[in-house]
């Protein structure tokens, strides 16, 4: 099981940017959590972040028939980017979205979710632990 794990926009400011809404850990944290809860469940993972759109609808086309799943948390692209979605529905990868935050008890405009209309799973809320529950959703 192969899966690519995308952090969109902003997710390189975890421990910097609204701590009390993602914490104080880092961005090199996370992706330490995200490749050792891998290992642990027998999945071959790679993590990759951009700020831009473009790129992670470039990861995502890449991913296509090298990757078995895909992991993506778009950040604040989430509620905007029909682009991303259009990605996700060309490349037919099954896909669970995450968020560290609960989204739906955020502003109303962060309840909208273009990749969720996509996405297989949804997990929100839980922080890292968000993640782990997305590759055990592929480990099964």
């Amino acid at each position: 099981m192969k899966v690519l794990v995308i952090n969109g926009v902003n997710l390189n400011m975890l421990g910097v940017r609204e701590r009390e809404v993602y914490g104080d850990e880092s961005y090199a944290a996370l992706k330490k959590y995200i490749l050792a809860s891998a290992k642990e469940l027998g999945i071959k993972a790679r993590v990759v972040q951009s700020n831009s759109e473009g790129k992670l609808v470039d990861y995502i086309q890449r991913a296509y028939k090298k990757y078995d799943g895909i992991i993506i948390n778009p950040g604040a692209y989430t509620h905007t980017s029909i682009a991303i979605y259009d990605a996700l529905k060309a490349v037919n990868i099954t896909t669970v979205e995450v968020h560290l935050s609960d989204v739906n008890a955020r502003e109303e405009f962060r309840k909208t979710s273009y990749v969720g209309l996509y996405a297989a799973k949804r997990v929100t809320g839980k922080g890292f632990a968000g993640y782990r529950e997305a590759l055990e959703f592929f480990a099964k």
